[in-house]
């Protein structure tokens, strides 16, 4: 059953917001959704990078001193 999401509290400071309350389910998605983000934009800059092929053996090799 898929939980309903209600819309946050929203805590003022001299008529300003200053913070928000969540569910920890709202925040759990949110975070869900920032490392998405930050994994695509990883993602894309990789892509622009010419590839770079290595032989396994170098790749385990160093591997093994880390």
């Amino acid at each position: 059953m898929k939980q309903r999401i209600r819309k946050p509290d929203i805590i003022l400071t001299n008529g300003k917001p200053a913070a928000v309350i969540l569910s920890i389910a709202e925040y759990e998605e949110l975070l869900e959704r920032a490392e998405d983000a930050a994994d695509l934009r990883t993602l894309r800059a990789m892509r622009r990078k010419p590839l770079r092929f290595r032989k396994l053996h170098d790749v385990l090799r160093e591997q093994r001193r880390v």
